[in-house]
């Protein structure tokens, strides 16, 4: 391709990224609400998305002496706060929903430069990608109520704690983003190592730091203080960095048998060649 031609790919794929997310975001914005569906004559109560992502905080206020003094206040930043909060929420859900739509795209994009083999890689990492970040994502809600007790939980029992919506709201979808993106950590891992740039007794010999920099990693991104929510984030890190040392070990097996003896000999050694 030409110059003009790559960008107008990029520009192609680029756009159905777009109306992916545009189209997922439509999803989350009739879903912010509750609604009530009758599919094969069976009633479907849907709490709404923006309900359940209030669960964590209507949960700390059903155990104060007043739950009515815990809750979201809209007005933060003017009139156009709740309408903010929902465009917010859509963009957030057509972001995840349309996940595998703009990762085929990214690849779509740079297939054509690639070989048989990294071309089978990239499929497998797609394959494993959209699954291990929706695993992250579930892993976060899980964790996400603890986090939010312990954060309001200091509140006094004589004072009320209205939290502004917007700024809740964003806490809350970062908290799932940052435990998403996290679990694609050994995505990344077996990619290097299938293409030759990261081996497993490499990973393996730096075991320690690799340990510390996702402690850290967990402390730095981790949205709430508290010790459980870095733990919760951490230590399926260590696990997933643990099966892709394991991973890129078979790799490394079954390629060295097809590996030629004389490529291993050094320089300075005469090779049975």
């Amino acid at each position: 391709m030409s110059l003009g031609e790559h960008f107008r790919e990029f520009r192609r794929r680029a756009l159905v990224a777009v109306l992916a997310i545009i189209a997922g975001a439509f999803l989350g914005w009739m879903l912010f609400d509750p609604i009530k569906w009758n599919l094969f004559g069976q009633r479907i109560d849907n709490q709404g998305i923006f309900n359940w992502l209030k669960e964590p905080l209507t949960q700390v206020a059903s155990t104060r002496r007043h739950p009515e003094d815990v809750n979201l206040n809209f007005g933060g930043k003017g009139v156009t706060s709740a309408f903010e909060i929902k465009l917010k929420i859509a963009l957030w859900v057509g972001l995840i929903v349309s996940s595998p739509v703009w990762l085929w795209q990214i690849w779509g994009f740079l297939a054509p430069g690639l070989t048989k083999r990294e071309k089978r890689i990239s499929r497998l990492f797609l394959a494993a990608a959209v699954p291990l970040f929706v695993a992250g994502c579930w892993v976060a809600t899980l964790v996400l109520p603890n986090a939010v007790r312990f954060l309001i939980g200091v509140t006094p029992d004589d004072a009320v704690n209205y939290q502004d919506g917007s700024a809740y709201i964003t806490f809350v979808t970062r908290f799932i983003l940052v435990f998403g993106i996290a679990f694609l950590l050994p995505v990344f891992l077996v990619g290097l190592n299938a293409v030759g740039v990261l081996p497993a007794h490499v990973m393996i010999k730096g075991w320690r730091v690799a340990v510390l920099l996702i402690f850290v990693f967990a402390a730095v991104m981790s949205p709430s203080p508290d010790a459980w929510s870095m733990l919760a984030l951490a230590l399926p890190m260590v696990a997933l960095f643990y099966l892709a040392v394991g991973i890129g070990a078979i790799l490394d097996k079954r390629r060295g048998k097809k590996r030629p003896e004389w490529l291993d000999v050094s320089d300075g050694d005469a090779s049975a060649l």
